[in-house]
């Protein structure tokens, strides 16, 4: 099993053992339930916050009942999973980013160096999908990718989360915006990640777990001031303005609800996944054949 740093107990009843992760999306999203401020629904909620490498590797494992996960982990995954209408992150302008430690330099050869956030994340599927067979890959806690850069380390690094704010001020440098190459070729919004179930849970289960996320997804919304606190509890960036934009940012109508149009663009990840299975250049990824996602309706 995964250990967590970092794990709360929350409500009686029938247990849950749920996986999200620090980012200030996921802890503003459950800043409600994380403080006991939510009905937690009939459950005794066990929850871990963890990097988002982390989160899948524990998936793969079989260790949580419900988890924030990165899409490319989901589709691995979604002959066991399914993917709830809740909790989901994507959008417009919301990409990875890949920064260079040095200006002007170009991710071409193999005796480079590109820092991922893990095999599994949508992050470096999408790098390997627009930049197949190129550099050595290193997969890192996402927290290390711009000190390493900074320290010239490596080469290239793949930044997700609040870093996509602040990297000009570590001196990194700008190669290419994964998210806008996305929305380039599929004029569809970016999934990254979003809330997965085991399938073997069964109806009410489902509802009432989708019940606890929505009310504490509402608390956050409408009280920023709960939020706060437990964003900067966990976060890497420790600045409220950077933190309300990422929030901004992440947490968008399709958080709330998929709808049509979170559900198409599911869909279209899907569909790119199957006709560009994607080339993996790190030779110790072990990643599983990519299947469709399975979305629950409300």
């Amino acid at each position: 099993m995964i250990g967590s740093a970092h794990r709360c107990v929350i409500g009686s009843g029938r247990s849950i053992h749920l996986g999200i992760s620090t980012c200030p999306n996921d802890t503003f999203a459950f800043a409600g339930l994380l403080e006991g401020l939510v009905d937690p629904g009939g459950f005794q909620w066990t929850i871990d916050l963890l990097d988002i490498s982390q989160l899948n590797a524990g998936l793969f494992a079989g260790d949580f009942d419900v988890a924030k996960t990165s899409f490319h982990a989901a589709m691995q995954l979604a002959d066991v999973t399914q993917v709830l209408p809740v909790g989901s992150a994507l959008g417009f302008g919301v990409g990875p980013l890949l920064l260079a430690a040095r200006a002007g330099d170009e991710p071409t050869m193999s005796n480079q160096i590109t820092l991922c956030p893990g095999a599994a994340t949508t992050a470096t599927f999408l790098f390997n999908a627009f930049y197949p067979n190129t550099t050595h890959l290193d997969h890192v806690l996402f927290s290390e990718i711009m000190p390493r850069l900074s320290s010239q380390s490596a080469d290239f690094g793949v930044c997700i989360h609040e870093g996509r704010f602040t990297y000009a001020q570590s001196g990194l440098h700008l190669v290419s915006d994964l998210g806008e190459q996305w929305e380039s070729e599929t004029n569809s919004p970016l999934p990254l990640g979003g809330l997965v179930i085991r399938d073997h849970h069964d109806a009410s289960t489902v509802r009432r777990v989708i019940d606890v996320v929505d009310a504490s997804l509402a608390l956050a919304r409408d009280r920023n001031e709960i939020a706060l606190p437990v964003m900067r509890r966990f976060a890497q960036e420790f600045d409220d303005t950077v933190l309300m934009q990422h929030v901004d940012l992440y947490v968008n109508e399709w958080t709330f609800d998929l709808g049509e149009v979170g559900r198409t663009a599911l869909e279209a990840l899907s569909e790119y996944a199957e006709r560009n299975p994607p080339h993996v250049s790190d030779r110790t990824s072990r990643c599983r054949p990519c299947q469709r996602l399975r979305i629950l309706s409300r």
